[in-house]
């Protein structure tokens, strides 16, 4: 009993069914009545058929020939009527597919933008994400053709099977015992390469990075410049081929079942021949009802190969389809606010970090953990003020931002914004009222009027805004010498995009972080990819930036740091000191000591 619910309980269709009447109510319903109008009208053909010829075995009467050709008239009717509907059928089912695979694709997207930074970190993760995208998007489509054949053919084998048991009781019988070993050797190989597709989710991925390596954009240099199309070329091969054979293993399994399958059902079927052919010959039927018997059989093995093919289908998309159930299923960590705060506009009391503490969740997994990202911070930014991140790398300056943005949240502690925990605000509130320029920032293929409205999409981007906002990052010069100006496609992926230099690139990003319009702006790395004249024009133009907002920035380099009002030092995931660049320096502590080695590298460069 246990055992039963047990393989109910993953035999699970509802979703599916969910999904496909969701993407498309009025498709599947057709769909449905199509497949279920084709399976009823084989036994009018075969009735109409078996008319035709007793009549013209008997010969006899002026009307013989008339009234065949008034049956054989309305059994071309019932069959061009099947192949109408089995065009319509092919039609819809074809519809169906698109509108279901678009819709999965779909909720696939919502579920990836709805979880949090921490999951992308997971290698578990990224398996499950895989599985989702590779078999999910297809297999509920699948699911409602399955259904819908499944019932075209129980319609069908009901009616062969009342005109084969109108001869013989057990005659329907003999469809089973064709049909079964069939079905039997699909459910076991459909589990077979299940499970062979879970184990392989990793070899998969890695030959698709291979891949990636090989035909992306992005690494075209380094695999050019360093000779690596070879190597990674041979990778992807040895990976491909260790797929392939694996997979042409259990192909051939199956093939070799499947065929002893058939040799069992063709015995049967020539078996059935044989019975109908003895009851002919001896007088017990007529030569119609012996063309309608074995048609109906053969009909109706057709039909309950159809039936098990359907079920031993509707198992194998199951399987796969628990690959989105579990993707589905995933739950953020970072959850919203069972009763939101509002956000305060302005700032009035800055922002705290409260003893916190952080750790990447992957760094929980190894064996002998790794010290916290971040540990006992206690900061504060007042409002209005710019406040520098500096310390080396890996010191936690980037994780400190990114928990201000509440992309992850702290293990221990809490940040607050005028005294409200960062918990208690929607994330959509927070995150509208923080403008952003990441390390990673994002280079965008659309037009460079789009790449700066992304920073705020509720505005149409066509007014003085976004040209305040070019204008403040030091923009607007390059948008406008562009060959279409603010229409220009940007990047070299799409049309006939025009692709830009890492600083323009960045120029670029500051402009969408300014055009948000918010009060709190956190930039990090703001000038790493900027030449020194436009690093020092963004030093000067600092202050005007960040006028009315509290502002936080991570830079390695001093002369940008010196802009700041407050410096906060990081260390190995503490907060060593902070305070002016001249108290700093005057307390020769981390930061002393870095300006120092700066210093010294600028003086060994003029000396060479």
């Amino acid at each position: 009993m246990r055992r039963l619910e047990k393989l109910w309980a993953t035999f699970r269709l509802g979703r599916a069914l969910r999904l496909a009447f969701r993407a498309a109510p009025r498709l599947s319903l057709a769909y449905v009545v199509l497949l279920a109008a084709q399976g009823a009208l084989p036994l009018a053909g075969l009735l109409a058929a078996q008319r035709a010829v007793d009549v013209i075995a008997s010969g006899r009467g002026p009307t013989a020939l008339g009234d065949a050709l008034l049956w054989l008239g309305v059994a071309t009717a019932v069959a061009a009527l099947a192949a109408a509907l089995g065009s319509l059928s092919t039609f819809v089912s074809e519809a169906l597919i698109q509108f279901v695979t678009d819709h999965v694709g779909d909720v696939i997207h919502r579920q990836s933008i709805a979880l949090d930074l921490s999951f992308y970190e997971d290698p578990a993760f990224h398996d499950a994400l895989h599985r989702a995208q590779q078999e999910a998007p297809y297999r509920p489509a699948r699911i409602i053709q399955a259904l819908a054949e499944l019932l075209r053919d129980a319609v069908s084998l009901a009616a062969m099977g009342a005109l084969l048991g109108s001869l013989r009781w057990w005659l329907p019988s003999l469809l089973l015992l064709a049909v079964v070993p069939t079905v039997l050797v699909r459910l076991r190989f459909s589990n077979e390469l299940f499970g062979w597709m879970r184990r392989t989710t990793q070899d998969e991925r890695r030959s698709w990075y291979l891949h990636e390596l090989l035909t992306s954009r992005f690494w075209a240099a380094e695999v050019r410049l360093f000779g690596l199309g070879g190597l990674f070329r041979e990778g992807w091969s040895e990976a491909r081929a260790r797929l392939r054979s694996a997979r042409l293993a259990i192909s051939g399994r199956r093939s070799a079942g499947d065929g002893a399958a058939q040799v069992a059902a063709a015995a049967v079927t020539f078996g059935a021949f044989g019975f109908f052919a003895q009851q002919t010959l001896a007088g017990l039927i007529s030569i119609g009802a012996f063309v309608a018997q074995f048609q109906a059989f053969q009909r109706g093995l057709v039909a309950f190969q159809g039936l098990l093919g359907a079920l031993a289908e509707l198992w194998e998309h199951n399987l796969f389809l628990s690959d989105l159930d579990d993707f589905l299923a995933v739950r953020p960590r970072v959850v919203e606010s069972s009763s939101p705060q509002p956000f305060p506009n302005p700032v009035s009391k800055g922002i705290r970090f409260e003893a916190v503490t952080f750790r990447y969740r992957r760094d929980d997994s190894l064996s002998s953990p790794s010290r916290p990202a971040l540990e006992g911070i206690d900061l504060e930014i007042r409002p209005g003020e710019i406040l520098a991140l500096v310390g080396p790398n890996g010191s936690g300056k980037s994780t400190l931002v990114k928990l201000l943005m509440r992309l992850y949240d702290p293990i221990e502690g809490r940040i607050t914004i005028d005294g409200v925990d960062l918990r208690q605000f929607a994330l959509e509130d927070l995150r509208r009222n923080v403008g952003t320029l990441l390390q990673d920032f994002g280079r965008y293929d659309f037009t460079a009027r789009e790449n700066i409205r992304l920073g705020d999409v509720t505005d149409p981007g066509d007014g003085s805004r976004i040209v305040d906002a070019a204008r403040q990052a030091g923009a607007l010069s390059e948008i406008e010498s562009l060959p279409r100006g603010w229409e220009t496609v940007l990047g070299a992926s799409l049309g006939d995009g025009r692709d830009l230099s890492p600083g323009e690139w960045q120029r670029l990003a500051l402009a969408r972080a300014l055009f948000r319009d918010a009060p709190i702006l956190v930039l990090d790395e703001p000038s790493a990819s900027l030449d020194p004249l436009a690093e020092r024009d963004l030093f000067y133009r600092f202050h005007t930036l960040a006028a009315g907002r509290t502002a936080v920035f991570v830079s390695h380099r001093f002369s940008t740091v010196r802009a700041a009002d407050r410096i906060a030092v990081l260390d190995q995931g503490r907060l060593v000191e902070q305070g002016s660049h001249e108290e700093l320096l005057r307390a020769r502590g981390l930061y002393a000591r870095m300006w120092q080695g700066v210093r010294e590298t600028l003086g060994s460069s003029r000396d060479q």
